[in-house]
């Protein structure tokens, strides 16, 4: 009879024979094996009775006395194979107790049908395997942008939206209160960015409507291949800012946990001045920023900032703004969200009727009008509230041949 013997029982076998050879005690032996010396003795019997058989344990090749017995593996088989073909493992195994009297667990029926080849229906999808991303390495590289809905004021006023963004590589914050999560709040963000440090590479956002249009692409944008622009899209474009979109909330985490952390401490302080309303709100959240960025701004891995400066002589008004396009009615006025402007005569052109021209609304309220990249009236308190505007902006086809275009001398 040929008998197999793993590595542990060889071992056993060998020191347990240098104790019948006197080479060394049962309790040295028990020791080497890590066994108790009772049961090092029960080992060096029953080689002495079964010779080289007695290290092998004596339930091998034996079937377990709880091993579902063959006739109910059969029937599983049968039933699986038959009038529950296509079942899940889990309806199967509750419909065995339920239908058939055969309680059995599910993780059994599963190891006997794929023992008997029989696949699972639903296949479950493996997790893909993760790592966490590495902050950028320069200042500016990216912001990550969000706005974070909170009752900031507990109850003490409105119910406000914390704007802001994150440098991805050192943590630094900047943000605003506002009413709403609104295009006009984060152009306020940006200008505020863009006049302190100048033009970030690119921008890590999710897709709010403020950056990206949600809805169906109509006929003609199908044809084209092109998607329209929401008016934040549309200027981050003309400043050569990159934005990329987060297709869930951990993948902007940064920003998300500075949002969790502002919920937490940002409230604290607001309470702790009783602020009531988005004037007092503001004046405690640039205390809170300074003292943020203080404690959790954290050094680059590149010390050269990332940020490019604004050119001289761009006019970052003409471009945080809201533009649409209009023709001009035969009485030398536009229609602009219910209100008619007049557009003064000039010497360039007798009338300015049938015109298409752009309509430039900016963040102070002024309206501005741009034919062929000229200005050709200006209304500094145009009265249009933000809160106003469509959601995405209407055709702006003609806005490429009459907003100014963003160019710069190099000089000489």
């Amino acid at each position: 009879m040929k008998v197999t013997m793993t590595m542990k029982e060889n071992k056993k076998l060998q020191v347990m024979q240098g104790v019948l050879s006197g080479a060394r005690t049962v309790i040295e032996a028990s020791e080497i094996l890590g066994l108790s010396e009772r049961h090092g003795y029960r080992v060096l019997a029953n080689i002495r009775n079964k010779g080289a058989l007695g290290v092998i344990h004596g339930n091998r090749d034996r079937a377990s006395a709880r091993r579902t017995p063959d006739k109910i593996r059969d029937r599983i088989i049968e039933l699986r194979s038959g009038i529950y073909k296509q079942f899940n493992d889990h309806q199967f195994t509750d419909d065995l107790v339920d239908e058939e009297g055969i309680k059995i667990s599910r993780e059994t029926v599963r190891k006997i049908l794929r023992r008997a080849g029989i696949s699972a229906e639903r296949v479950v999808k493996r997790r893909k395997y993760r790592c966490r991303r590495k902050p950028r390495g320069k200042f500016g590289e990216m912001l990550q942008g969000d706005g974070s809905i909170h009752d900031w004021l507990e109850g003490r006023g409105a119910e406000l939206t914390l704007t802001h963004f994150v440098d991805d590589a050192t943590g630094v914050e900047w943000a605003d209160f506002f009413e709403r999560e609104t295009t006009e709040g984060y152009f306020w963000v940006m200008h505020d960015i863009i006049k302190r440090h100048g033009l970030p590479q690119s921008l890590y956002v999710d897709m709010h409507s403020v950056f990206r249009v949600n809805r169906e692409d109509t006929k003609e944008e199908q044809l084209s291949g092109r998607r329209p622009l929401t008016t934040f899209r549309r200027a981050m474009e003309e400043l050569a800012i990159h934005i990329i979109y987060a297709e869930s909330a951990p993948a902007k985490g940064r920003v998300e946990r500075r949002g969790g952390l502002n919920q937490d401490r940002l409230v604290s302080e607001l309470r702790k001045a009783n602020a009531c309303n988005l004037e007092e709100a503001r004046v405690v959240l640039k205390k809170h920023l300074r003292k943020n960025n203080r404690r959790f701004a954290r050094k680059p891995a590149n010390p050269e900032s990332a940020f490019i400066p604004l050119p001289e002589g761009c006019d970052l008004k003409q471009i945080l703004c809201w533009k649409e396009e209009r023709t001009v009615g035969c009485d030398n006025t536009i229609s602009f969200q219910g209100k008619v402007f007049q557009i003064p005569a000039s010497s360039c052109r007798i009338s300015w009727a049938k015109c298409k021209v752009a309509t430039h609304l900016c963040l102070d309220g002024s309206l501005h009008i741009f034919y062929k990249r000229q200005r050709i009236a200006c209304f500094k308190n145009a009265g249009i509230s933000w809160d106003a505007l469509p959601t995405a902006p209407l055709n702006t086809t003609a806005l490429g041949l009459h907003s100014p275009n963003l160019t710069f001398s190099l000089g000489q």
